[in-house]
């Protein structure tokens, strides 16, 4: 069963950037496609961005050509670059590991993204 840690949230202001990291343990990461989803207070928690694990990615019409999805096999860890942040983007961002045998969702605890002025 993999285990997922997520990191690099923070507080930034509008048109800066940040990029989280999420370290797995516990499971063959090359057998995981990955994905990043967010949730803002009172909404429902949305997709961002995935990757496959043979390195594909997908992106929400949202965050097109601001943010990157990437993955290292080798560190067991994926990766989003946030540029040009909006306040809009606040929200908890949660990591996700979609096993692709099994299909089995595995959930990182979330790491907070505060954008303001």
């Amino acid at each position: 069963q993999v285990q997922l840690v997520e990191s690099g949230g923070g507080f930034m202001q509008p048109g800066g950037s940040l990029r989280l990291s999420c370290a797995a343990s516990g499971g063959i990461f090359s057998l995981y496609h990955m994905g990043w989803y967010r949730q803002a207070p009172g909404k429902q928690r949305e997709l961002v961005a995935t990757i496959t694990s043979g390195g594909s990615t997908n992106y929400a019409d949202s965050v097109k050509g601001r943010f990157t999805i990437s993955r290292d096999n080798v560190k067991k860890t994926v990766y989003l670059q946030m540029n040009s942040l909006k306040p809009e983007d606040t929200a908890v961002y949660y990591c996700n590991a979609d096993h692709i045998v099994s299909r089995r969702f595995t959930w990182g605890q979330g790491t907070q993204v505060t954008v303001s002025s």
